[in-house]
């Protein structure tokens, strides 16, 4: 027999790629990746494993991949709720921040934010926020997935004096932790209304040079849009073209008010769009044409933006409501199936940041990243389509074990490589600081 660290069978395996699912089916995983998919009866007979995990009432899919977040700002989340994004920065968060952001505000914060990730299956988060280095150590110490922002701004803050520190901060934070498997990273200039052409330049020659995918807000508002358009006579889109940006390696997040001829922009040049429906919701900032980005080919992945915002770091709340979004804005049904709703939250996040040969998907040779869901409760029963209830009818307290490279990260709805006492502890002590 062959030996294996890890076997895990399953009622139903959900790969992604391909489409379909998989009845009675074992993943077999040595040394931190897949090695085998298979039927259950066949992987008994060809594997013997350290571990083995039945998983009678469950579906087994790719851990999910939230493709735009800001981590830390979980210690904000309901500290300035209901009002628009410009007022909500500029009034609250941006003040917040200059009073409390540090390395150890991140990484704290961050780890908030990885346990209640982990605990919903987030397997795999594409983070931007200041002190990198800070959510790389929360990275590690709760044994998840990051790709990690070098972030860009032209203003002054707690982390850098100016753009060019900025860079040189988060590229030596890129140095330092390149040989960490769980870690990568992207360039991250924050938005065209706080980057100037010079570093947003610099930004695109530095993308190639070092191979690396560009990160950054685009279209968010209509304000943002009007105000870039009178400033610099163009719109932020078109400015970000003639600056050379918009290409394979951008994730224009959020990406709300586009306009057909960028649309056919972003799609000639193979843009991929964060999609985080719940965040434009609250903020009123607008629905992305999802629908239409989908009919031209535009890559969209989901993700959360920051609690702040959200005021979760819920991925299947945000696929259901990307695929609600987009039948309801453009009025057909069939707009974003199911199917496709489940690969906007993972193999296309993936896709997203570079890392879809990786993980995204349950195929052998990639890394073992995976989250199983229970459908055995009431509210999951009864079940025709596993993928169907994946994003129509299940939530993220019906994630019962995840995997991060093969190690249990959740098991039976516990968090297995954190502290979780130590984690509220910490978030208590931020509330009352914060709030005094």
């Amino acid at each position: 027999m062959e030996h294996a660290d890890l076997l895990i069978r399953a009622a139903h395996v959900v790969p992604v790629a391909p489409r379909g699912v998989l009845e009675d089916h074992a993943v077999a995983v040595k040394d931190g990746r897949i090695v085998a998919v298979l039927p259950a009866a066949q992987a008994l007979e060809r594997f013997e494993a350290r571990v083995v995990v039945h998983l009678e009432r469950h579906a087994l899919i790719p851990g999910f991949v939230n493709v735009h977040s800001h981590a830390a700002m979980s210690l904000m989340r309901g500290l300035a709720d209901d009002m628009p994004l410009m007022t909500w920065l500029r009034d609250h968060i941006w003040p917040a921040e200059s009073r409390h952001v540090s390395d150890e505000f991140v990484h704290d914060g961050s780890l908030l934010a990885m346990a209640e990730m982990l605990r919903g299956g987030v397997t795999c988060v594409n983070d931007m926020y200041f002190f990198p280095e800070a959510t790389a150590r929360a990275a590690l110490r709760a044994g998840m997935r990051a790709s990690l922002g070098v972030i860009a701004l032209d203003f002054p803050s707690a982390y850098a004096t100016d753009a060019g520190s900025y860079l040189t901060k988060g590229l030596a934070t890129r140095d330092q932790y390149r040989g960490e498997a769980l870690l990568s990273f992207t360039l991250a200039p924050h938005a065209p209304y706080t980057v100037g052409d010079e570093t947003l330049k610099r930004v695109a020659v530095l993308a190639e040079e070092i191979d690396a995918p560009i990160h950054m807000h685009v279209h968010e508002t209509a304000h943002e849009v009007a105000e870039g358009t009178a400033q610099h006579g163009a719109r932020p889109l078109s400015r970000m073209a003639s600056l050379g940006l918009v290409g394979p390696r951008l994730i224009a997040v959020h990406a709300v008010h586009l306009d057909d001829r960028e649309l056919d922009l972003m799609a000639r040049e193979g843009v991929s769009v964060a999609h985080c429906p719940s965040s434009n919701l609250k903020l009123a900032s607008g629905i992305a044409r999802v629908a239409d980005m989908r009919k031209r080919g535009i890559r969209v992945a989901v993700g959360t933006d920051g609690a702040a915002s959200n005021n979760r770091l819920d991925v299947m709340t945000e696929m259901r409501t990307a695929a609600l979004l987009a039948k309801g804005s453009s009025g057909e049904a069939d707009v974003v199936p199911a199917h496709e709703a489940l690969e906007m939250a993972t193999i296309e996040g993936a896709r997203a940041i570079g890392l879809e040969a990786h993980i995204g998907s349950i195929e052998t040779g990639k890394w073992a990243d995976l989250t199983a869901v229970e459908l055995a409760a009431p509210e999951t029963l009864p079940c025709y389509d596993p993928v169907s209830h994946l994003v129509y009818t299940a939530g993220r307290e019906h994630v019962t074990h995840v995997w991060v490279a093969g190690e249990a990260r959740v098991v039976d709805r516990r968090l297995r490589a954190m502290d979780l006492d130590d984690v509220l502890a910490r978030a208590a002590w931020w509330r009352s600081k914060m709030a005094s």
